[in-house]
């Protein structure tokens, strides 16, 4: 049960990159989404839309508790865990159309909201258990689609 623990949480591996894991993280949500859109079908469609999002609660109680039953082996918000990056950069994306520039706008957003922390994102990182991991970049992709919806609003 471990190995598949650690498999969701490093984001099937990509958590192990020696340099900058949060990144490579992301950078696999974005391509897991692509992935997503191409077997689902179109984006802009409301089933589409209730289907991430039910894809993003689901992953998000899964990755938290990968993450709690990991926190023993390797200690509290790992930097090899990035099931969270995942989630973040989904946020993210959620309810925008996908294009590849909005994806990497959304990607950057999402980094940015994610490395600094403002507006009490890293208050959540005290909250236990995996779930502190996990709502410190559910909130920063909440902030990172709200400035992307009005960045595509007025743009």
């Amino acid at each position: 049960m471990k190995v598949l623990y650690k498999t969701i949480a490093t984001g099937f591996g990509s958590g192990f990159t020696p340099i900058a894991p949060g990144t490579a993280g992301a950078a696999l949500g974005c391509l897991l989404l692509g992935g997503y859109q191409y077997f689902i079908g179109q984006t802009a469609t409301i089933s589409f839309q209730i289907s991430f999002f039910v894809l993003i609660l689901i992953t998000t109680v899964v990755g938290a508790i990968c993450t709690h039953r990991l926190e023993p082996e390797w200690g509290e918000d790992p930097s090899k865990v990035v099931v969270d990056e995942i989630i973040g950069v989904w946020i993210t994306l959620l309810f925008v159309p996908l294009s590849w520039q909005n994806i990497l706008i959304g990607f950057v957003l999402f980094r940015l909201f994610d490395i600094y922390k403002p507006l009490g994102i890293r208050k959540l990182e005290a909250i236990p258990k995996g779930w502190g991991v996990m709502l410190d970049d559910v909130l920063a992709g909440i902030y990172a689609n709200l400035v992307l919806q009005i960045y595509l609003y007025l743009g």
